[in-house]
């Protein structure tokens, strides 16, 4: 490897590690509890690393930071939902081009959601439940809110953030 390409994977580590952090800095610390869990904004943060790094980079980022937020807030029982979760979440964004928010990543928070509240309503109506029942299911969905709050927080940071990032040019400084 020469060492310009080693040069650009120590970057991309370091990336990797820095949105981590900072998922779990808005994870763990900046969150609002709910009925089973909590409300936050660090996916915002997710959205712009699978927007900045390329994918296997951005996938860790999101499993790293929301793994590490859920086991050292006291929600350690949650861990497994969320690496598929945030895994999954990274997925639906895109670091191609040269701008963070293009209208492909604007799209990209509604599968987002999706995967959100399906994934963590099921895991919960069926794993921390013990059971699989249509009351369990039920009840679980009714974090539904909870989680479009989520959500929406999310987007706007995301947005606010890789506009900033956008006008100086943030991606075409890494390469």
């Amino acid at each position: 490897m020469s060492t310009k390409n080693s040069s650009k994977h120590v970057q991309k580590i370091v990336l990797t590690a820095f949105f981590a952090a900072i998922t779990f800095v808005f994870t763990a610390y900046l969150h609002i509890p709910t009925g089973s869990g909590y409300t936050h904004a660090g996916d915002g943060i997710i959205y712009l690393a699978a927007s900045i790094l390329p994918m296997p980079y951005a996938v860790a980022a999101g499993v790293i930071g929301g793994s590490l937020a859920d086991g050292l807030s006291g929600y350690a029982v949650w861990i497994p939902a969320t690496a598929v979760i945030k895994g999954l979440t990274a997925l639906f964004f895109s670091n191609k081009g040269e701008k963070i928010i293009t209208i492909r990543n604007i799209i990209g928070v509604i599968p987002s959601l999706i995967v959100c509240i399906a994934g963590y309503s099921l895991y919960e109506g069926i794993v921390i439940t013990g059971e699989i029942s249509k009351a369990s299911l039920i009840a679980a969905f009714t974090q539904t809110p909870s989680y479009f709050i989520q959500i929406i927080a999310s987007t706007i940071l995301y947005i606010a953030a890789g506009k900033a990032l956008d006008k100086i040019n943030f991606k075409k400084k890494l390469t």
